[in-house]
């Protein structure tokens, strides 16, 4: 009877995959488990990880480029309010594995590094398909909700420190406005006499 009432598409997932051995990486892809993985730790703990896992295991920690290379579905998330809810310090982390002052040159184990499309993907997509949710979110369709953010620069031709401070222009949510940052600068401008067009 059990058996009858379960979801024929269960979505497991593992929550904080950030420490997995390499021969594990090909059972997320075939068993469809879904790693659910937060960049912003990999540069906060990295801090701390050689010290109370050792280098060993270090260099199996936040693997982001192994899963992706295994065909493992992944998530990323921030999970807030552990870490800072703002999705540009995980999208750094995931480009760089730099801490937030920079370093180590060329990232923590740099050979984990993905590109920006990846790690944009995995926050969008990736969560959705975690929770069920790719049917109406997660990317740009017709008859999607329509959640997305409009930076005031194209992140894809900043220089990854600057994804950490590229400002908001816009947050639509379900298609609709909810935050227009521009209007904010109009707001202040004419709070200060000047003229906005």
């Amino acid at each position: 009877a059990a058996a009858a009432r379960e979801r024929p598409d269960r979505r497991f997932r593992i929550e904080h995959a950030q420490v997995v051995r390499r021969e594990d990486l090909p059972r997320f892809a075939k068993t469809r488990v879904v790693a659910s993985i937060q960049p912003s730790h990999c540069i906060d703990d990295m801090r701390w990880a050689p010290r109370r896992i050792g280098a060993a295991r270090c260099r199996l920690a936040y693997n982001f480029r192994s899963f992706l290379d295994a065909g493992a579905p992944v998530a990323f998330g921030t999970d807030w309010y552990v870490e800072p809810l703002d999705p540009r310090i995980g999208l750094y982390a995931a480009v760089t594995r730099e801490t937030l002052a920079g370093g180590p040159s060329g990232g923590f184990f740099p050979e984990e590094r993905i590109s920006l499309e990846d790690a944009i993907d995995l926050y969008t997509r990736g969560s959705a398909y975690a929770e069920f949710a790719d049917a109406v979110k997660g990317t740009l369709e017709p008859g999607r909700l329509a959640d997305l953010v409009v930076f005031a620069a194209d992140l894809f031709t900043v220089e990854p420190r600057r994804i950490l401070d590229t400002p908001v222009d816009m947050t639509f949510v379900g298609g609709r406005v909810v935050f227009d940052g521009r209007d904010l600068l109009g707001d202040t401008l004419r709070a200060r006499g000047a003229q906005v067009e």
